[in-house]
């Protein structure tokens, strides 16, 4: 039973000795000359004015979950679509349970006020 698991095993050892090799080749091959203008911190062109731990604004995060209530519900309905004539009614109904949860987390970002931008 765990030979099935062997390519699976094999393929992760070598995605880590590539990962780990490429990272290694940067660093011992790369150059090594750092100056005060590399060394300085960067932000959008322009030199940095804030402290970099200031607070976000909630909307920012409520616009992030927002993105990812979307992303995630057209991740599932590709796959779903293109087996819907094979899963029948349970598979449906699956969906739609699916498609009101998210309906319920866009209706609390509603009236949360995250898609009124100023």
């Amino acid at each position: 039973m765990l030979n099935h698991y062997l390519p699976v095993l094999i393929f992760l050892l070598v995605a880590l000795v590539v990962g780990v090799a490429s990272l290694l080749m940067g660093s011992l091959l790369g150059p090594h000359r750092p100056d005060s203008e590399k060394l300085s911190p960067y932000e959008c062109g322009f030199e940095a004015f804030e402290d970099a731990r200031m607070k976000f604004d909630v909307r920012y995060y409520l616009v992030a979950i927002l993105f990812i209530l979307f992303d995630l519900e057209i991740a599932f309905l590709f796959p779903w679509a293109v087996v819907f004539d094979q899963i029948g009614m349970t598979g449906f109904l699956a969906m739609m349970l699916f498609l009101a949860i998210l309906v319920v987390g866009f209706i609390y970002e509603w009236k949360k006020g995250a898609l009124e931008w100023e």
